[in-house]
């Protein structure tokens, strides 16, 4: 679609990111030529049995790789860089652009899923100017945000100036001293800015994010009273957070002892690059740090979110290899938990609270800010870009429209911002914005062994809900059962007899041998017999699965093993043996 002849407009199709928490994926598309801002993951939700991460559909992508000439990170949160080692097993980007601590992170994850050589890296530093194929000019401006090194990024396309603002927050005094670029802000604003595309996550929440420093004083003072261990608590990638607690443990002459892999990894790039500064006998190994006396150590773990494999989960569980709670421990939770992860954390405070030990979280201790801005730091986004049109990205439904009656009441009409869905494509001109299509949209489930395709999750679903209930039986040549079939259940809630359900499976399979075996048992000539055990086996199953339902009342997932004969009957030709070979395997 194009406004005039000159200047088409620009498309811009977040894949992820919209009506959820989680995932953000923003393609921009313009001119046959497509970069890409962040590629993020989810967790799953409960019902997502033994999923590890959730990605977006990239069907679009993967159908339009030949466009793609480039990526551009705005900081190093897994919401925004998880997604892009299972991306690049897809597809190739030819370079991707970011900032120094996001690189170094995302270096090592392409190296341990092994492709590393399907792109080239590249750090960028505040107001470095990149250009990405012939048709984008990204410009990276410093912004405040719970993770070091983030960025707000302009756009410099043909029809005018996009400005995203990635996640954000003002912060006016930032921990590490790197504050945010408004000054370049308010120059796009002052020269025009075409459309602002903002991080809508807090826009329900008044005033403004408070400062990460807010929560050194609070922090200061548990630990003052803390009289045996320490164990805290947070992301691990809140680098300012983890500087602070480094800093406060120093202070009060604790040793740290770092725990979880995703920690110890933040920590070390963070080192490397000069963004966590301490000594080098502040950090100690456990196996020495558990010889010291209990009022000198300080545990730095991750699992803030209860997730289950997390050193403080597995702690909690009284799982670790190495670490348990001792009456008189200090657990110190300096993060709140992710929507859909309340449970898990409070089950992880009870659990750690049972043996003993004195668990300090909750927002009413003023122990974690947020990274994301309130109302008013949207405000003062909007008043210093001073966009044309507005588009509210990152956040629930609930979330985007209430940040466009923000935008509303600072002046931008109704009619030029959009509220739009995962995969919508929004088309942006000097003109109009407005909503020109769809392209495939969704989510993409990952375990151990790849991808979890719908049908896989229904029956895991099912297997949780309903149990399982299997089936074996034995056929001849001639269309007889061998002897009665097994049937076994598990998970199953059920009043039946398993000897009665065994009878009834052997009449049901009986009764279709009988009136429909000529329908799959055919003869050619005298010399020639054909089976098709694949479409009796359906049919059978098929009979099974009404059988279970009627009689157990519920829907369990049903299995059925059909053996079949080893060879086939003398005479039966080449060709005939082998189909029946293929079949039975």
């Amino acid at each position: 679609m194009t406004t005039n002849e000159s200047k088409p407009a620009v498309k811009i199709i977040p894949l992820g990111g919209l009506h959820e928490i989680g995932k953000n994926t923003c393609v921009f598309e313009i001119n046959d030529e497509i970069v890409l801002l962040d590629a993020g993951l989810a967790f799953p939700t409960d019902g997502m049995h033994g999923v590890n991460i959730v990605l977006p559909d990239t069907t679009y992508l993967r159908e339009n790789q030949h466009k793609i000439k480039g990526m551009i990170v705005t900081h190093g949160h897994e919401d925004h860089i998880g997604g892009i080692p299972y991306h690049l097993k897809q597809f190739d980007i030819p370079v991707i652009y970011g900032p120094r601590l996001a690189m170094a992170l995302l270096h090592g994850k392409l190296e341990e899923a092994g492709v590393a050589n399907r792109t080239e890296l590249r750090t960028v530093l505040p107001r470095d100017i990149v250009r990405i194929g012939n048709s984008f000019f990204v410009e990276f401006i410093r912004n405040t945000h719970s993770i070091a090194d983030s960025f707000t990024v302009a756009l410099h396309t043909p029809v005018g100036v996009v400005i995203h603002t990635g996640d954000f927050k003002i912060d006016h005094t930032p921990v590490d001293g790197e504050f945010f670029d408004l000054q370049k802000l308010a120059d796009h604003g002052e020269k025009g800015v075409l459309c602002l595309i903002s991080d809508s996550t807090n826009s329900e929440v008044p005033g403004q994010t408070p400062s990460e420093r807010a929560v050194y004083p609070n922090l200061d003072r548990i630990f003052s009273q803390a009289t045996g261990r320490l164990m805290v608590t947070t992301f691990a990638s809140s680098v300012h957070r983890i500087n602070m607690i480094l800093d406060l443990a120093k202070k009060h002459n604790r040793i740290v002892s770092v725990v979880g892999r995703s920690m110890l990894n933040v920590i070390a790039h963070s080192r490397n690059l000069g963004y966590i500064k301490c000594e080098d006998s502040l950090l100690q190994p456990w196996n020495i740090a558990r010889n010291l006396p209990d009022e000198k150590v300080l545990i730095l773990t991750t699992g803030s979110q209860g997730e289950p494999l997390a050193a403080l989960t597995r702690i909690a569980n009284q799982e670790h290899p190495h670490i348990k709670i001792k009456q008189g421990d200090t657990v110190v939770f300096s993060a709140n938990p992710i929507p859909g992860n309340t449970i898990a954390v409070v089950n992880t405070i009870d659990k750690l609270m049972i043996q003993g030990a004195n668990v300090v979280y909750g927002r009413e201790k003023g122990i974690h800010v947020s990274g994301h801005g309130c109302q008013e730091d949207q405000k003062l986004m909007i008043a210093l870009t001073r966009p044309k049109f507005f588009l509210p990205v990152h956040g629930e439904h609930r979330m985007l429209v209430k940040h466009a009656q923000t935008a509303q009441s600072m002046g931008i009409p109704a009619e030029n911002m959009v509220i739009v869905d995962n995969g919508d494509i929004v088309e942006l001109s000097e003109d109009s914005i407005a909503i020109g299509g769809k392209v495939p949209s969704g989510i993409q489930l990952v375990d151990n062994a790849g991808v979890v395709h719908d049908n896989v999750l229904k029956e895991r679903q099912q297997l949780a809900e309903d149990g399982v209930v299997t089936v074996a039986a034995a056929i001849d040549w001639e269309g007889q059962l061998v002897a009665k079939p097994e049937v076994h259940l598990r998970g199953v809630v059920t009043s039946v007899e398993r000897s009665l359900l065994q009878k009834l499976a052997q009449t049901t399979i009986a009764d279709i041998l009988r009136d429909r075996w000529t329908e799959f048992a055919r003869s050619f000539d005298t010399e020639e017999l054909d089976v098709d055990w694949v479409g009796l086996q359906e049919h059978i199953e098929q009979a099974l699965q009404r059988l279970v339902r009627r009689e157990l009342q519920s829907r369990p997932l049903l299995v059925f093993l059909m053996q079949t004969p080893e060879a086939p009957p003398v005479k039966v030709t080449g060709r005939r043996r082998r189909a029946t070979a293929r079949v039975a395997s």
